[in-house]
């Protein structure tokens, strides 16, 4: 029997790491992205383009249900874009990171828990959330929201899993600032688009950051914990 895990964004930054490293460890891994890594057991979907999701996590359970001790869903896909303050950003812009951030891990999950509701078997979603779904920053409108309603979303599921007969584990996790795409796309914004562009500048600067390698270690010691069912809904990764 295998622990299949299921990663969005898994064609770089934290979720190609987190392919890697658990693909190491004997875990049988299933990458969703809209490029190929290139890597055995991967999905090329668009998550901007949600109208075939749910059937594509219908179709992933199904093939490996047979097999399976433990599923895991990790939603780590995500955008930053786009940034400027509110009455300025793209329309198609903010709705694209709203399918990527919100609408998707939504949908995924959504799919995930319904095709499992008679699974028992270990099954558990991780939401790889944000600091900046817990306090507001100018110029992140947009992310800051998204992040906000995917911890608002766990909470949700959380409450609603303690009355399933088997039941889904949930956390949303921010993973602290780490060395990425997603934080070069902030450093080469406008100032007058994101007010606080200097101190990501510092953070890089200063090697504050961490990498992806140790962010995705951290993030499977977390799951590998004992008392992951204690942990609760939300999380912070430098807390724990």
């Amino acid at each position: 029997m295998m622990n299949i895990f299921i990663i969005t964004g898994a064609s770089k930054g934290i979720g190609l790491e987190l392919m890697c490293q658990l693909k190491e460890k004997g875990e049988t891994v299933i990458g969703i992205a809209r490029t190929n890594s290139g890597h055995e057991g991967f999905e090329t979907a668009d998550l901007s383009e949600t109208s075939g999701l749910a059937e594509l996590m219908n179709r992933i359970i199904e093939e490996n249900l047979p097999s399976a001790n433990s599923f895991t869903l990790i939603n780590n896909a995500g955008t930053v874009e786009p940034i400027g303050l509110i009455g300025s950003v793209n329309d198609e812009e903010l709705v694209r990171a709203m399918s990527v951030n919100l609408t998707a891990p939504m949908i995924l999950s959504n799919a995930f828990i319904g095709s499992l509701k008679g699974f028992e078997g270990e099954k558990r979603i991780i939401n790889i959330s944000s600091g900046a779904g817990r306090n507001p920053y100018e110029g992140w409108g947009v992310y800051c929201t998204t992040k906000a309603g995917l911890d608002h979303f766990s909470r949700v599921v959380s409450l609603e899993q303690k009355k399933a007969q088997f039941p889904v584990d949930i956390v949303s996790i921010a993973p602290g600032i780490i060395d990425t795409d997603m934080q070069e796309t902030i450093r080469s914004s406008e100032a007058e688009d994101f007010p606080l562009l200097d101190r990501f500048i510092d953070y890089k600067e200063q090697g504050h950051l961490s990498s992806a390698s140790e962010t995705a270690s951290k993030l499977i010691a977390v799951m590998e914990r004992e008392d992951f069912k204690g942990i609760g809904p939300i999380a912070d990764i430098r807390q724990l």
